[in-house]
């Protein structure tokens, strides 16, 4: 159209080219923390999960094999017949990728945007009344995706075998690792981390999408503590009852290979 103007981009009397309100979303500092918190429940449903399964090892190693053995088959098998062999697995993994970037990025551009926001002369901000969790989020956010890495490189590729790890015996995997007392203090370590992360990024969640309200705000608090301490007291329980010798002995890893 002659002499039509260009308005975002789009020319008048046109609609705006597609997707780009993806980019007006990440642009916002709004949309930015909306990203933060949609990909946060994410991650935050796989820890609920991977707790869940992870206590599965207190039902121990019968003769038949253990049950989180069984677990871990399983997550490699659900979906069979009409899906793959790990084919939901890699799914469930490419999603949690996905948001564990789109995370890491919008905390960062948010770090960025808040610095260069502030007066030259004022690069420390003012000291306000938060707690414990909210002043640790970046050093917690950092040491649990270290841990997570090395956790990975350890239990999944088996890049890191400093105890024996073989395939499809997560039982013995983990009964060795945890034997060795420096596994122990840093997977507890990793987890303490993720609880006091947990709990303040769980109550930021309710204010970003506007849930939060004088009458509920104690609820919510509640909720997150509670939520973050039973996360934390569920994946710590596991290595300190191994290296205790609560948990009973599986076969040798080897062995277990064998069956």
């Amino acid at each position: 159209m002659p002499g039509a103007k260009k308005t975002g981009g789009a020319k008048e009397g046109y609609p705006p080219p597609r997707g780009r309100w993806l980019g007006e979303v990440w642009d916002s500092t709004i949309g930015k923390k909306v990203i933060v918190a949609i990909t946060g429940v994410i991650l935050a449903g796989y820890v609920v999960l991977h707790v869940l399964g992870n206590l599965k090892a207190f039902q121990g190693d019968g003769s038949g094999g253990a049950p989180l053995d069984d677990y871990a088959e399983w997550l490699r098998t659900v979906g069979s017949p009409a899906v793959p062999r790990d084919g939901i697995l890699w799914l469930v993994r490419l999603l949690l990728i996905a948001a564990l970037i789109l995370h890491v990025a919008a905390i960062t551009a948010l770090v960025k945007r808040n610095r260069a926001a502030r007066p030259s002369v004022q690069r420390t901000p003012p000291k306000l009344e938060r707690t414990f969790s909210s002043r640790t989020m970046m050093f917690t956010g950092l040491f649990i995706l270290a841990f997570t890495v090395f956790h990975i490189l350890q239990f999944t590729t088996r890049t890191v075998q400093i105890t024996p790890v073989y395939q499809g015996t997560v039982y013995a995997n983990v009964d060795a690792a945890f034997q060795k007392w420096y596994f122990v203090l840093l997977y507890v370590g990793a987890v303490v981390a993720l609880g006091f992360h947990l709990r303040h990024a769980i109550w930021s969640v309710t204010q970003t999408l506007g849930w939060d309200k004088p009458n509920r705000n104690a609820t919510f608090r509640r909720f997150a503590t509670g939520l973050a301490v039973a996360i934390t007291v569920g994946f710590a329980s596991v290595p300190i009852c191994f290296y205790l010798n609560i948990l009973p002995d599986p076969p040798t890893a080897q062995a277990v290979a064998e069956r």
